[in-house]
This record gives C-alpha cells, structure tokens and sequence, in this order.
C-alpha cells in the first residue's frame, strides 16, 4: 500500500511539474484576474459557466471510460483515403489585397479574413496535432497550408474562441505572434498568450456582448454554449465565445464551439442577418451533444442567426470524434437544404467572398 502511495504520489507530483513548466499548456489565471472576472455575469464561484447548467461533470470512470472508447473504437472512414490537396496562395496576393471583403479557410476553424483593408486571423491553428504533445493526438488531414504561416504577411487581428488545443496552439502562436498587432479574445485567454510572452497592450479580453473597434471594423464578443481548460485543474478557468465581424457593408458571425441552445436566435435578433455564418459542425457525438452540435443542429443554428448563407467548420481537419469524417457535411446539407439555407462548401485554400451570390463551389470530399 505504501509503494502504491509512492508511486500515485509521484505521477501527480510529476503531472503538475510537467503542466506548469512545459510552455504549450499556457498560463494560469491569477488572483488579481479572478477578482476582476467576478464583474462578469458568466464568473460563478471561480469558474466561467454557460446559462444553462452544461457540460456535466463527468466521474472518474465516466472519464476513462470516454477515453478507452475513443482511442479503442475503430471508425470506418474516420479519415480521408489521402491527404487533403490545398488551393495555394501566394504572400504578395494576401499582402497587396485591396479588394472586397473575402475569406481562405486553412481547414478546422482556422481562416483568414481580408475586410476594409485589414487582415484578419480567425482561430489560427497550424499544428500538426491537437494536443499538447504530437504522441497523444493523430495528424491533421491537411499536411499543408494555402500558405505556409512563415510567409503570411503583417496581420493586423488575431482572434481566438477558446483556449482548447484545436483553437489555441503554441507553436503556432509563436509564429505569428511577432507579426501581429493585437490579439483579441474571450476573458481569461491572455493568461495563455502573455505566458507566450506577447505584451498585455496587444491583447484585449472581452465579455460575452462586449464589443470594440478596430478601425472600421466592429468586433463583438458573443456566447457560446461550450467548455474551456488545457490540463486537468484549471477546467472552466476561461471563457468560451462567438464573434461577430462588421464592417459598413459586411456582417460575419463565427461560431466557435458551441452545443445547440437559445443563444444563437438570441445574436440574430440583435445582430442579424449575417451575410456568411461559419458554423461548427463536426466532432459530435450524443454524449456531449450539450457542448457540440449535431449536423442538422448546425443548419438550425443558421437560420437562428439569420444567415444568408452558411460554411460548416470544425471538420475535415483533425479525428476527434466517433463519426466517419464526411459525415458532418453529408448531413449538414441535407438538412441546410430542407430548411432552404444556402452552404457553401470551399476547398482549403479556396476563396470565398463574403457576399458573393453565386455558389461554384464542389461536393470535393467525394470518394476520399
């Protein structure tokens, strides 16, 4: 019994040496942080919390349990046959636009936005795995980038939903972070980036409904129902989001994360219609069907924000459900398609205009 002791003592012990040295797990919310959160409406007893009572928390056993099932389950066509072929752009092409507002997806949630002569990232992530380490995650279907992150030009925006390994990557940030003029995120997120040693005067924390201005453009910090942490003790410790984008003559809400709840006729009521909706769709399953939406969820989600058209995201990039890799937009479509919403459907890489009428784009994951 004492060796056994020894030896969880000294698992635990190593687990919270290695999460509070080794630098991709990020930083951890202060005191002075905490204090200040507790203004917020969505701070309730040290944790951030979603209007409804979600996610449920799970037992030691529920936990293994989901965790044993994940990596034991095989999944017929979880992943593409090959790699995913990317669209290429070239450095001075992004860097020299002046043209109407337009987006390149880079696969997950990941894109850039070009809008009012700004460039614009939205959930940078360009790691080869979602995890903190490469051992404990599987490789992005998308091996390259329409443009390798070293040669994107000055970016004037970053802006990130949350601070999970699929939205908010180190390595990644590293990249980025010296050609970057502002970061812009949900509370609690710059304990993360300032750990990265970006300066506080370059990032701005913002509530669920706040907004700010960035020359132009209007930048609004929505809700989303969903859950943050990157190690197993700081759970909660920031805050999820949605983000809304305007300029004078475009309107682009991105959803982030978020399971399916009232929130989202809520943000159209008040900021809609949208001309381009990026919503999640991907990396579902029932058992957390609170915290992800399910396909025709998805389609719902877009006529509750008075979308003009929507882009399903949160898939063809990383395994990290239970659902053949097609799946999500097999089903979002057919559903889209019941309710009279428009998707459209880009390759990575390809360039999608904001408010463009015309729909070219091609059903491309077919037989992959």
């Amino acid at each position: 019994m004492i060796i056994a002791l020894i030896i969880v003592g000294l698992l635990v012990i190593t687990y919270f040496a290695f999460t509070n040295f080794y630098p991709s797990f990020g930083g951890n919310i202060s005191k002075e942080q905490k204090l200040v959160y507790q203004e917020s409406k969505q701070f309730k007893d040290g944790k951030f919390i979603n209007k409804n009572p979600v996610p449920k928390d799970l037992s030691f056993s529920e936990t293994a349990k989901l965790v044993y099932t994940f990596f034991t389950t095989k999944v017929p066509n979880g992943r593409p046959k090959e790699d995913l072929k990317t669209t290429k752009l070239d450095s001075a092409s992004i860097a020299d636009y002046k043209g109407e507002a337009r987006m390149v997806w880079f696969g997950h949630s990941s894109f850039l936005l070009q809008i009012n002569g700004k460039t614009i990232l939205l959930d940078p992530m360009f790691g080869k795995v979602a995890a903190p380490l490469a051992m404990l995650g599987g490789n992005r279907f998308n091996e390259t980038f329409p443009l390798e992150i070293e040669k994107l030009p000055k970016i004037d925006a970053v802006v990130f939903s949350h601070d999970h390994y699929d939205h908010l990557d180190y390595e990644s940030v590293l990249k980025i972070k010296d050609k970057t003029n502002h970061f812009y995120v949900p509370l609690g997120i710059s304990a993360h980036l300032e750990a990265w040693d970006i300066p506080s005067h370059k990032i701005t924390e913002l509530d669920w409904w706040q907004n700010t201005q960035l020359e132009g453009l209007n930048l609004v910090c929505t809700p989303a129902q969903h859950f943050s942490g990157r190690k197993m003790n700081n759970s909660q410790s920031t805050l999820w989001s949605s983000w809304i984008i305007q300029s004078k003559t475009e309107n682009i809400y991105f959803s982030g994360d978020s399971g399916y709840a009232p929130h989202f006729k809520e943000i159209g009521d008040k900021y809609g219609p949208f001309d381009l909706a990026l919503m999640e769709c991907g990396q579902y399953n029932q058992m957390w069907s609170d915290i992800h939406m399910m396909p025709e969820e998805t389609a719902q989600a877009g006529i509750d924000v008075q979308a003009k058209k929507i882009m399903p995201i949160h898939w063809a990039g990383f395994k990290l459900a239970l659902h053949e890799w097609t799946d999500p937009i097999e089903r979002v479509t057919k559903k889209a398609n019941e309710l009279n919403l428009e998707v459209i459907t880009p390759k990575i890489g390809e360039q999608i205009m904001v408010k463009d009428s015309i729909n070219n784009y091609t059903n491309w994951w077919k037989n992959l």
